[in-house]
């Protein structure tokens, strides 16, 4: 249930915006054992000089997952790789051109609807 902004390049097709966010969704259940229904995505639409990483050219990815803490390094790490995987097979995007960067926080730092935070008990 990591709540995942993702920035690619505007003018994209929805056909490849629905690839990104599917191959990300995809890694985050394999990888990290989250329910197949917790899907929290957030889809940036930049231009070209708005989303730079470093000199690379071409399709560009950078997301940022917000979650709850306590996943071990080896999932994240998985997470890593087959993100890239499935983003390089569907849409096409070359793994060294996305980037990733995850943000923990605790129970309390979530409310899901009605002012209510539903991990604190």
């Amino acid at each position: 249930m990591p709540l995942v902004n993702i920035s690619i390049l505007k003018g994209k097709s929805p056909e490849y915006i629905k690839a990104v966010a599917d191959g990300v969704n995809s890694a985050v259940i394999e990888t990290m054992n989250f329910p197949d229904d917790d899907r929290y995505q957030i889809i940036h639409q930049l231009d070209p000089e708005c989303l730079q990483l470093q000199t690379r050219e071409g399709d560009l990815v950078m997301m940022h997952l917000v979650m709850r803490a306590g996943r071990s390094n080896k999932s994240k790490q998985a997470f890593y790789k087959k993100v890239t995987e499935n983003l390089a097979a569907n849409p096409g995007i070359p793994a060294a051109n996305v980037l990733i960067t995850i943000t923990e926080n605790h129970d309390i730092d979530w409310s899901f609807s009605d002012g209510v935070a539903q991990f604190v008990v």
